[in-house]
């Protein structure tokens, strides 16, 4: 059981409920599950009264034919958040549950960062500490447009105040000032300088943290700093190789340097991983624009109208990506 803190959401994972049949698989599965869960930036316990949400998972069959099904609950309200299913045949190739595990937990990731945002956003004002006003902010950061950009600066300013430590507030501070110049949310180019600054004071507060570190990165490719991106990017993606944001920043850096080939193949990681993710259009944006750089223009538009359509208000999508913008 990791060690269980308010920041980070606490999973409660008990046994796989299952037969004896399978009663190997379940418990490798489950240990997988506990140690994907914990690189995503999740608390997991054994103890149901000590979680917030409960991952219930199972395995069905007979022989070699298995379904594992798995269900996240709110245990407050006791709703359902999330469910998967995968059916298929067993498989004991070693590492085969891990790669398993990584993807499930890629998969419920975002659900469970809307069940966090939407948790601050009931908290009382007094009882909000750093990290909730991060996570009020991360929708507005996450819109890519003014309104939202506006809204959540002034959540971030807030909580940097509170606690310049705060490595989500920082790294979403970087990107969310960037994004002012690069969009022209502002004419005012202090907002670059800023959000340089930021990065440059806080980029070891960040470390250990996937989540974090992939938004360093997005703010550290719009800032033109390529070489420190694909450095934090790289850092994100070794402490979880299921983190999406980190795919998705991963195959811009490609698209800037010439790889389009490479990009699409890890923008479709990202997609793949979550397609439900509020970010997922913008790897939609990226496979377009890595198609336009191959010289494939019926294909690029195909893509940049497909991420139009799942984000009608990203009007700078309709801008050639040449540079990063992105």
């Amino acid at each position: 059981m990791s060690a269980l803190s308010r920041d980070r959401p606490t999973v409660a994972l008990g046994p796989i409920e299952t037969t004896a049949e399978h009663g190997e698989i379940a418990a490798s599965l489950a240990d997988d599950l506990s140690t994907a869960l914990s690189r995503a930036g999740f608390s997991v316990t054994s103890q149901a009264q000590f979680a917030r949400y409960r991952m219930l998972a199972a395995i069905r069959g007979i022989g070699a034919h298995k379904r594992l099904v798995i269900h996240l609950i709110d245990q407050e309200s006791g709703r359902q958040l999330w469910a998967h299913r995968t059916d298929g045949r067993g498989d004991r190739r070693i590492g085969i549950h891990e790669q398993l595990a990584t993807r499930i937990v890629a998969g419920l990731q975002p659900c469970l960062r809307s069940a966090e945002i939407e948790r601050a956003r009931e908290r009382p004002d007094a009882e909000l500490g750093p990290h909730d006003l991060a996570l009020r902010a991360m929708p507005g950061v996450l819109s890519l447009d003014a309104e939202g950009n506006a809204q959540a600066l002034d959540l971030l300013e807030q909580a940097l105040h509170r606690n310049p430590d705060s490595a989500l507030a920082a790294a979403l501070g970087a990107w969310a000032y960037v994004q002012r110049v690069i969009y022209h949310f502002t004419t005012d180019l202090r907002g670059s300088g800023r959000a340089r600054s930021s990065w440059r004071t806080r980029p070891a507060r960040c470390r250990g943290d996937a989540t974090a570190l992939a938004v360093l990165g997005n703010a550290l490719t719009l800032l033109d700093e390529l070489d420190s991106a694909a450095l934090v990017v790289g850092k994100a993606l070794a402490i979880d190789g299921g983190c999406a944001w980190a795919w998705s920043r991963s195959g811009w850096l490609d698209v800037y340097r010439g790889d389009p080939e490479s990009a699409i193949e890890r923008f479709k990681i990202a997609l793949d991983l979550a397609p439900q993710d509020s970010l997922a259009f913008n790897s939609m944006v990226g496979v377009g624009c890595a198609h336009f750089k191959a010289g494939n223009y019926v294909e690029a538009a195909r893509w940049q109208e497909r991420a139009l359509v799942e984000h009608p208000s990203a009007i700078w999508v309709h801008r050639r990506c040449v540079r990063p913008m992105c």
